[in-house]
């Protein structure tokens, strides 16, 4: 039993006991974190509102034999210009419930936790990107290991005569290795994915209003599809 620091993403939390709570937290170092703040949900907790979820935090830590306990937290980013607007607290809860799948307990996950805080950065700039939750989704996809093939046919390597498209196969296809429930996409619309897909969700391309919506559309199906579960926050978004 000893104290230790980190810090991490508030995923969410919920009651634990007469005035505690249990605090999901996405740790750069120990991945999904299950910690418990005692009496935060009395009035006078010395906790207040630091550890609601989206807020990046340092916490101090005492080892428990089965959740840590949080003995004193202070906030790094608490992303304030987002959760003023719908729009981007339903994006927001997209990028927190895809890193919340995704992250096991004790296993390092720097790179998700990274793309998380770059993704809740961006969604509290001044504009929302139209392309940044598929910019975030994507990313998502090439971490977990399944991001699909968008410049070349995931069935043979060609890189033209793309015409068709399978979350089954793993993405483009050509007209050689199709296969039965492929579809064809709207011309340019793969080019318009790997271009997003390659590019910092801070520096994304110029938006084509008449892509983008295609776009998270499929990116969110193909990603549903490898997940093995459907994206309950995405149900507030038409596409």
């Amino acid at each position: 039993m000893a104290l230790y620091n980190d810090q991490g993403i508030v995923l969410r939390s919920y009651p634990f006991g007469e005035a505690d709570k249990v605090v999901v937290v996405l740790s750069p170092n120990r991945g999904k974190l299950r910690t418990v703040a005692k009496g935060v949900r009395k009035t006078k907790s010395r906790f207040g509102g630091r550890l609601e979820t989206l807020t990046h935090v340092d916490l101090v830590l005492y080892e428990g034999k089965n959740l840590d306990m949080i003995t004193q937290v202070s906030i790094i980013e608490a992303f304030p210009t987002l959760r003023g607007d719908l729009d981007r607290v339903v994006a927001a809860g997209t990028m927190i419930e895809v890193a919340d799948f995704v992250a096991q307990e004790d296993e390092p996950t720097l790179r998700l936790f990274l793309l998380l805080q770059r993704g809740l950065r961006a969604l509290d700039g001044d504009q929302m990107h139209p392309d940044l939750l598929t910019g975030y989704l994507l990313k998502a996809a090439e971490i977990i290991g399944v991001a699909p093939a968008l410049t070349h046919c995931a069935g043979c390597g060609a890189n033209d005569g793309l015409t068709r498209f399978s979350f089954a196969a793993g993405g483009a296809l050509c007209e050689r290795c199709r296969t039965p429930g492929s579809y064809a996409l709207r011309d340019g619309l793969t080019a318009y994915l790997a271009l997003i897909a390659t590019s910092d969700l801070s520096a994304l391309p110029e938006p084509d209003l008449a892509m983008s919506r295609e776009s998270l559309g499929v990116t969110r199906r193909f990603l549903e599809y490898h997940l093995e579960r459907g994206l309950d926050s995405m149900a507030l978004i038409d596409v």
